[in-house]
């Protein structure tokens, strides 16, 4: 039996933040509980490097990867490294170690399939994450037995300078991650999605790439945005224009929704909080579309949300991603789900005569490609 086998019957009875902080140390204090360490071009199907993909200039062994909120602190690399991701995303941190919102501020809504958090970027500092980073590039390198590493890093939310507060997480974490990603979108800080109007976005990117600069990195470090699905076209858009004249080098799409579809679990009416899971794959799909439309596939872009299965992650790409990510689907599915999914990306991709995952990105909008 596996280790997520072993410990369900118990995650599934205790409260969903403690059940979750429970599988994140045993992770952290024994990454063999994952699995054997694997060199990166044996994850995917068979172990064949079907599934690899170049995108922001780098090279992922297969297009799924762990979206932050998991791992927080990067306290479980090793182990999150064995479980058959391409790329694992840590974070958010923010520049101050800060609590978060307060308690309980977790729910899960197992007949969804679905989480509700309000967690509020609790987090022990970009410095802590920074270190542990360093440690696994000290063991790995680059490109050599560890995965593809990303760092999300956001605003404190006493912060005086929400704007300046990107450039000392970029600082910090420019060394040791591969790229960066910029969270402008939690619903659980009172007036970051304020960050997403396309002007205060401009102001922000270019604090962050001059900061980037002043760093003199000596390879290229790509900045991820990643958006709220909760934008209308016009604001989308508007971003859109920006990413065409190269103001970012990717986006994720999306983040959890403020918004709650029909038929959900009472609990999901009574709790505030970003809404993520199942019941926000059409949103999300249909906003990552959108954008893909928008900037004619010029841009790489990260399907997030609801992604439980191979039809979900294929849907995402066949709408115009070229990398995908889950999180909530763990929870329910167990680790055995990312090698369902991969598996199930090589099927598909070999029925509609596809060579590889790049030829089936935006496939759906071959008028926008």
């Amino acid at each position: 039996m596996t280790f997520y086998g072993l410990l369900k019957p118990l995650i599934t009875r205790l409260p969903a933040e403690f059940a979750h902080t429970v599988s994140l140390q045993c992770l952290s204090y024994c990454p063999a509980l994952a699995g054997p360490a694997r060199p990166t071009d044996k994850i995917g199907p068979c172990g064949d490097g079907s599934l690899a993909i170049s995108v922001f200039g780098l090279n992922f062994p297969s297009p799924v990867g762990l979206a932050a909120g998991f791992d927080k602190d990067g306290v479980a690399l090793e182990a999150l490294g064995r479980l058959g991701f391409g790329f694992v995303e840590v974070g958010t941190v923010t520049p101050r170690p800060q609590p978060g919102n307060p308690k309980p501020r977790l729910f899960r809504l197992t007949r969804d399939r679905a989480v509700i958090n309000r967690m509020g970027f609790n987090n022990g500092g970009v410095a802590g994450l920074a270190a542990r980073l360093n440690r696994y590039r000290d063991r790995h390198g680059r490109g050599s037995g560890g995965v593809v590493v990303g760092a999300n890093i956001g605003a404190n939310k006493d912060s005086e300078n929400r704007l300046a507060d990107y450039g000392i997480g970029l600082t910090a974490v420019s060394a040791s991650a591969d790229y960066i990603t910029i969270n402008i979108s939690s619903p659980n800080t009172p007036g970051l999605r304020d960050l997403q109007q396309a002007d205060t976005l401009k102001d922000l990117m270019a604090d962050i790439r001059t900061a980037q600069t002043d760093l003199n990195i000596p390879r290229k470090l790509p900045l991820v945005v990643k958006l709220a699905p909760d934008l209308n076209d016009e604001s989308l858009a508007d971003i859109a224009g920006l990413a065409a004249k190269g103001v970012m080098d990717g986006v994720i799409l999306g983040n959890t929704t403020v918004t709650r579809p029909d038929g959900l679990s009472p609990i999901a009416y009574r709790e505030s909080g970003g809404l993520s899971g199942r019941p926000l794959f059409d949103l999300s799909t249909d906003r990552l579309a959108a954008f893909y439309r928008a900037t004619h596939g010029a841009i790489p872009l990260v399907g997030v949300g609801g992604i439980s299965g191979p039809e979900e992650a294929y849907a995402k790409i066949r709408a115009g991603a070229s990398l995908v990510q889950l999180y909530s689907a763990l929870v329910f599915e167990g680790p055995e789900l990312v090698k369902r999914i991969t598996t199930g990306l090589a099927e598909r991709l070999k029925a509609d005569g596809f060579t590889g995952i790049a030829d089936a990105v935006g496939a759906d909008h071959p008028q926008s490609s």
